[in-house]
């Protein structure tokens, strides 16, 4: 006889009083007639179709009808060897283990029959759990959910996609971004972009222990990422981040991500990401927001409109521009790498990691508190950002002194000078402009006018070399008189421009015969 819930007896036993046959009750009640009709007979017996008594209550119908005959059950493969399993889960093997386990004792059974047995044995406690209310204005849920793979518009191929959402916790109304990462830049600009959608900022913003928000999770203290923590406090919300693996605590944003992936995605083609968000934005206000939702029962996009958007807190005039927060380490090059590009930083600082502050047009580098340095954000990759005062001054003289620099240097410090260095840049300017600026410097160390008279004398011998200018200086020559006739010096260019020609001052038959001589 098929089990039936006493209200359904009790229907049963109604039924038949008042005179219904057997097929009509059986029709009414979706009901076996075989059923319909042992139950029949068992109330016939008992006197429960007697009209002239009350009908009985259902303690009296449970006592005169009897116990239910149960519906039949298969014995599961497993349970000759009950104790056995038992005693394995007391150890706390596993249930792979177990199988294994069993086989040794002759079990020939499947997986599936393990795990259905231990969950019989063991089933499994539901945790009661509290529904949290919250005011207008009060809270938000956020949340990234995977939805397949869109095409970048910036190189045109696919790439995987996730969508971004923020849920209002009280009128249940959201904002969603479709994105192809999850870094704290594009976590911070969902953000924002949240925000001024909904014209307002919750008091609290409830997330998960993602790593674009929380460097470490943990139940008591989480550690903020310093790039979220600056966010929260310029636009005045709490961060309150859940703890480890409960999902089901931001679970108003979690089954808005559900709902997005279910309806908006499912069977959808987009051409690209830029097409997809302004699609994305239409179904918020037209589908999702005008929907009756199953917990409020109530429409979200009106339920905002009407109660929470004058709760939320006034958005500041300027937006957040902070991307991220990184430590980076001083290379001995006086740069540290951002994001594949370079930026300069005082040298004195070279070896030490130092907190730099991303933004979306400039990037400023502390040591603590005590900002060291800011620059334009780079555009593109492999871009340098440097200052030249940033090197040490030995180092920085060479980048400073460029040869329309050095000619003026030497322009003061006298007409040999310059002419010494006029002749050096003439020919491949680059390959000796360090030459050049070793020159100049010897004015910081003998003046410049012993300078300018080794240079003199070196353009006196034709030979204004740095090593010819500073052996001069050395030997204290510059300080003696000149002969009366001068030797002009020509560069290797002029003297080929001139047509000169070389011989050498002995014949080459000279040098065979003296080879042959000493054999």
């Amino acid at each position: 006889m098929e089990r039936l819930h006493v209200n359904h007896v009790r229907d049963i036993v109604y039924r038949l009083r008042r005179g219904q046959s057997e097929r009509q009750i059986a029709a009414d009640l979706r009901a076996s007639r075989v059923t319909v009709h042992k139950y029949h007979e068992v109330a016939g017996q008992s006197g429960l179709l007697d009209c002239r008594v009350g009908l009985a209550s259902d303690r009296e119908l449970a006592a005169k009808l009897g116990p239910m005959t149960l519906p039949p059950r298969v014995v599961s493969t497993v349970e000759p060897y009950r104790e056995v399993v038992e005693k394995l889960l007391l150890d706390g093997v596993e249930m792979v283990a177990m199988l294994s386990r069993l086989k040794e004792h002759g079990y020939g059974g499947s997986y599936s029959s393990v795990r259905r047995f231990v969950a019989h044995l063991r089933p499994a406690a539901v945790e009661p759990c509290i529904r949290i209310h919250t005011r207008p204005g009060e809270e938000a849920q956020v949340d990234f959910g995977s939805v397949g793979r869109l095409v970048d518009p910036r190189d045109g191929l696919a790439r995987v996609a996730y969508a971004f959402v923020m849920t209002l916790s009280f009128s249940r109304h959201q904002y969603a971004e479709l994105v192809f990462d999850q870094k704290v830049a594009t976590w911070i600009g969902c953000h924002r972009h949240a925000f001024e959608s909904f014209g307002g900022v919750p008091g609290r913003v409830v997330l998960d222990n993602l790593k674009a928000a929380v460097i470490e999770a943990s139940l008591h203290d989480p550690v903020l990422g310093e790039a979220y923590r600056r966010m929260a406090q310029y636009y005045r919300f709490v961060v309150s981040p859940n703890r480890p693996r409960t999902p089901e605590h931001k679970g108003k944003v979690e089954s808005g991500v559900h709902y997005l992936q279910r309806n908006f995605m499912a069977g959808q083609q987009f051409t690209d990401m830029v097409s997809a968000n302004e699609r994305l934005r239409e179904w918020v206000k037209e589908v999702a927001g005008v929907r009756r939702h199953g917990t409020t029962g109530k429409a979200p996009l009106a339920e905002f409109r009407e109660a929470e958007r004058a709760a939320l807190l006034p958005l500041p005039e300027v937006p957040f521009s902070l991307c991220e927060v990184r430590r980076v380490k001083v290379h001995p090059d006086c740069h540290v790498v951002i994001e594949g590009s370079f930026y300069s930083v005082p040298y004195q600082h070279v070896g030490k990691e130092l907190d730099a502050y991303v933004g979306e047009r400039v990037v400023e580098i502390f040591q603590g508190v005590d900002l060291l340095t800011t620059h334009p954000k780079a555009r593109r990759r492999g871009e340098w950002q440097t200052r030249v005062e940033h090197y040490p001054p030995e180092k920085a003289a060479y980048l400073e002194r460029t040869p329309a620099r050095c000619l003026e240097i030497a322009k003061g410090i006298g007409p040999k000078t310059r002419e010494v260095v006029e002749t050096l840049l003439s020919e491949h300017p680059l390959d000796r402009l360090r030459s050049v600026q070793s020159i100049l410097r010897l004015a910081e160390s003998v003046g410049r006018e012993r300078l300018e008279a080794a240079c003199a004398r070196a353009l006196y011998y034709g030979d204004p070399r740095y090593r010819r200018i500073k052996d001069i200086l050395n030997a204290a020559l510059d300080r003696e008189a000149l002969p009366a006739e001068p030797i002009a010096f020509l560069s290797a260019q002029q003297q080929r421009a001139q047509g000169r020609q070389y011989a050498f001052a002995r014949a080459a038959s000279e040098f065979f015969e003296t080879e042959e001589a000493a054999r």
